[in-house]
């Protein structure tokens, strides 16, 4: 099963060039005011509206640190705080915010995880 969470968005030209040319996600289908994106396993459609969904939080996941610390340095001055360990979820992230302000996280996990793919 597959699945897609779609987001409204005021301006989705200004947000698909910052989640492709940003995050380095990639346009998987356009329809009517729809552009889905697509992040390895995760798709997010984002439709053009009169307002914003801005209450989500996309997650980003990586096999490790230095991915995790090379999106931090490119996204610095969107960053909420700096790459940390988290002991409670046994992972490794940080927080920023996409141009409309919804939340993103990078993270990598520090266990093994199931296999995805």
């Amino acid at each position: 099963m597959a699945g897609i969470v779609f987001l409204r968005t005021t301006d989705r030209s200004k947000i698909v060039e910052f989640y492709t040319r940003e995050i380095g996600m990639r346009i998987w289908l356009e329809q009517p005011e729809i552009t889905i994106l697509r992040h390895e396993n995760l798709l997010v459609g984002f439709q053009q509206h009169l307002q914003a969904d801005t209450d989500a939080l996309l997650t980003f996941f990586y096999p490790g640190h230095r991915e995790v610390d090379r999106m931090f340095n490119q996204l610095q001055s969107r960053a909420c705080d700096e790459p940390r360990h988290n002991q409670r979820y046994r992972i490794y992230n940080f927080f920023a915010h996409d141009p409309e302000e919804r939340r993103i996280e990078f993270q990598c996990f520090l266990h093994d995880v199931p296999e995805w793919r």
